[in-house]
């Protein structure tokens, strides 16, 4: 779980919550229909301006961006000389049985093209395509939070501008003048809140995310392409570490045993 985001999303409400119960004034911001009009509003402009499925399939990208983790860097270079080593000495086949202790799906399916036999060209290929379709999906996903981080707002205006109206309505009674602009003018704090605590944060930290999957993914291609290509651990290393910073490389330089050396 990204701690971060929910540190900052718990410490924005506790926040705004407790200027609000500081003022005395509670029932004041709790008003039902200008939740409906900004809520509402904003989700049902988002369905007109996305595909159902593009709406559907953001849950997911949000989720794996407040869940997943991403292996870290020396692991996975270490396990690429591991595999380089296994595979210049007893072939790519020999590869196989190492596939059991992979939990992610994408050095799996590399992998499994390296025991198939597959050149570097064509494994390069299929998973720049992989690569890709992941950026469009984190794309769509960012999108959809950017453009409800402005769809909230202006759904806020809004209803600022029905609540005037009805307010303007009924200028012969003074008294409910305050309190009909509270009204009117707590569509725009919900609206603001949602799209500045919420929404457009998300879309950031979605960013964020996507291109630290892409530099991950695009780490474990090179990888892959040098152990097709029967590379030796070292090289297979350097192809890696071009990735990182020159402060870590020393850091993140791997053994060059291979897994079942050191068993022995």
């Amino acid at each position: 779980m990204d701690i971060a985001t929910v540190i900052g999303v718990t410490l924005g409400f506790v926040c705004v919550i407790g200027a609000i119960v500081a003022g005395g004034s509670v029932a004041v911001f709790v008003h039902i229909p200008s939740m409906l009009i900004v809520v509402g509003g904003m989700l049902a402009s988002t369905l007109i301006h996305f595909s159902l499925k593009q709406c559907l399939g953001m849950m997911p990208v949000v989720k794996k961006t407040l869940f997943y983790k991403l292996p870290a860097p020396s692991e996975l270079i270490q396990n690429m000389v591991d595999y380089s080593a296994i595979c210049r000495r007893d072939g790519p086949l020999a590869l196989e049985k190492e596939l059991g202790s992979v939990n992610d799906p994408f050095v799996l399916q590399a992998m499994q093209m390296v025991v198939d036999g597959q050149d570097g060209e064509a494994i390069e290929e299929a998973l720049d395509n992989e690569i890709r379709y992941l950026q469009e999906r984190h794309s769509d996903g960012k999108k959809i939070m950017e453009f409800m981080g402005a769809a909230g707002p202006a759904f806020g205006m809004i209803g600022t501008l029905i609540g005037l109206v009805a307010m303007l309505q009924n200028l012969s009674d003074p008294s409910g003048l305050g309190a009909g602009m509270a009204v009117a003018l707590i569509t725009t704090f919900y609206g603001a809140l949602l799209a500045n605590l919420l929404f457009i944060p998300l879309a950031g930290k979605l960013g964020i995310r996507s291109k630290e999957e892409t530099l991950v993914r695009e780490m474990i291609v090179q990888g892959v392409i040098g152990i097709a290509k029967g590379e030796s651990p070292t090289v297979v290393r350097e192809r890696m570490q071009v990735f990182v910073s020159a402060r870590k490389r020393e850091e993140y330089k791997p053994s060059m045993g291979d897994k079942q050396s050191k068993a022995a």
